[in-house]
């Protein structure tokens, strides 16, 4: 089964939900769309969500990486021999982990697809579903009540409420949606390495009784929180220092510099690299949280099959689909009450609208 053509385009898509973190305000974004056509049987389908500031990947950069001209060698390769194919990947695309990402999931795709399997089954589910986080951007403390309400309204009970500019009204901010809605909504901080250490001692010893489930990449990527103590850092979850595997060993010698990974395909190039990061999770005891940027269901799907395929996985942040302005795409999975469930087709499960 040899890939014939390979489609590549790019689309600019408004937000439904403008919102603000520790860095920057979004009010639009930009995906690159492959579509892999096999010799026989369905096209794979890939998305890329570049973050310029976590991973230095423009949108410019992403594109230009996925002009099917760059993609020559992957004419007439044989799917079946994917693993080969992943590796090359890495080394035709090392700079830009997004545009990987898309062909890694597009292959993924075409393979799961001719197999006439979910993707998840091929890589080896072990997880049948699990709730995801719905994101609460900076905002004041009455709208960030209001925002979460809806959201609980909509069946989501897990919270994660992005912080980093003001501690004092970030602890206000937590104590609130406590206070507000009970024990029984799980909430998540992210500071988007907004905090400075005692800021971040600060925080954590303001709201030691509010339940916060965990904080997400507080500090800068290039500090070292092997620094912190060791009850401190199980309660931290890596994101920006995450980039890839050689990161993730890093992260994962002893003592460990954290209690959770969380995984991107957009960060570490894809499901290949992704699975290597889980292996790494699971060996020492780190558990998986699986995020994303602002993308379509496309790379969502993706990200959740590897995440269900992956013992160590215990937390889902996939919601980077819920604001877009439109998706080119539908199916893959479904979302309700919170809780995030695949879809039975083949492969990625999605398909492209007409």
């Amino acid at each position: 089964m040899r890939i014939l053509r390979i489609e590549t385009w790019r689309e600019d898509i408004p937000l439904s939900r403008p919102y603000e973190i520790a860095f920057r305000r979004t009010e639009a974004v930009g995906n690159c769309f492959v579509r892999i056509i096999p010799s026989s049987g369905s096209p794979g389908l890939g998305c890329a969500a570049p973050e310029h500031h976590v991973t230095g990947e423009t949108l410019d950069d992403c594109e230009a990486a996925l002009d099917p001209g760059s993609l020559d060698w992957l004419i007439n390769q044989d799917v079946r021999e994917l693993p080969r194919l992943l590796r090359q990947l890495d080394g035709h695309l090392p700079d830009t982990p997004a545009a990987r990402a898309a062909l890694d999931m597009a292959l993924h795709d075409v393979l799961s697809r001719q197999l006439d399997i979910p993707l998840a089954a091929m890589l080896g589910q072990c997880h049948e579903s699990l709730p995801t986080s719905i994101t609460i951007g900076i905002m004041g403390i009455e709208e960030t009540l209001e925002e979460a309400a809806e959201y609980i309204g909509r069946g989501f009970r897990h919270l994660k409420v992005k912080t980093g500019q003001r501690v004092e009204e970030d602890v206000e901010r937590i104590r609130r949606l406590r206070a507000r809605f009970g024990q029984d909504i799980a909430l998540r901080v992210d500071p988007n390495q907004g905090y400075g250490v005692p800021d971040l001692k600060r925080f954590m010893e303001a709201v030691s009784d509010c339940g916060v489930e965990f904080v997400e990449q507080p500090l800068a990527s290039d500090y070292d929180m092997r620094l912190l103590s060791p009850g401190l850092r199980d309660q931290l979850a890596a994101d920006e220092s995450l980039l890839s595997p050689l990161d993730a060993l890093r992260l994962a010698a002893p003592p460990r510099a954290c209690g959770i990974f969380n995984i991107k395909l957009m960060k570490c190039g894809g499901i290949h690299a992704a699975r290597r990061i889980a292996d790494i999770a699971d060996l020492t005891d780190i558990h998986l949280m699986w995020g994303c940027m602002d993308e379509s269901r496309i790379s969502i799907a993706a990200a959740l099959h590897a995440a269900l395929a992956s013992p160590a996985t215990r937390y889902l942040d996939l919601d980077g689909h819920l604001d877009l302005g439109r998706d080119p795409a539908s199916g893959g999975f479904t979302l309700e009450n919170g809780v995030m469930r695949l879809d039975t087709g083949a492969g990625l499960g999605v398909t492209l609208s007409e």
